[in-house]
């Protein structure tokens, strides 16, 4: 059962990842041209070129965040089995 909790959280964050990559896309190439330009303006290629920018790496720093602890949880339960069966080979 934990591993499927564990196997469907992996699935969760990967869907999430390449929701927010595609929605960073998106929002940068609507800021570049134009699109929901509101009061004042303010878009245009160098504002849309920057959400790309922060956008992308915001979604590194968050998708790496998320993997880093999927990798220890993997870490962890590889070492256990590791020390179990060294433990039974004494």
């Amino acid at each position: 059962m934990r591993d499927f909790f564990i196997k469907s959280f992996e699935m969760i964050i990967n869907v999430v990842v390449i929701i927010m990559a595609i929605v960073v896309v998106i929002a940068g190439l609507g800021t570049m041209f134009g699109a929901g330009m509101g009061m004042g303006g303010g878009a245009g290629f160098l504002s849309g070129l920057f959400v790309l920018v922060v956008g992308g790496v915001y979604v590194l720093f968050f998708g790496g965040l998320m993997y880093l602890g999927l990798g220890i949880y993997q870490n962890t339960r590889r070492t256990a089995e590791a020390m179990e069966r060294m433990a039974a080979n004494r």
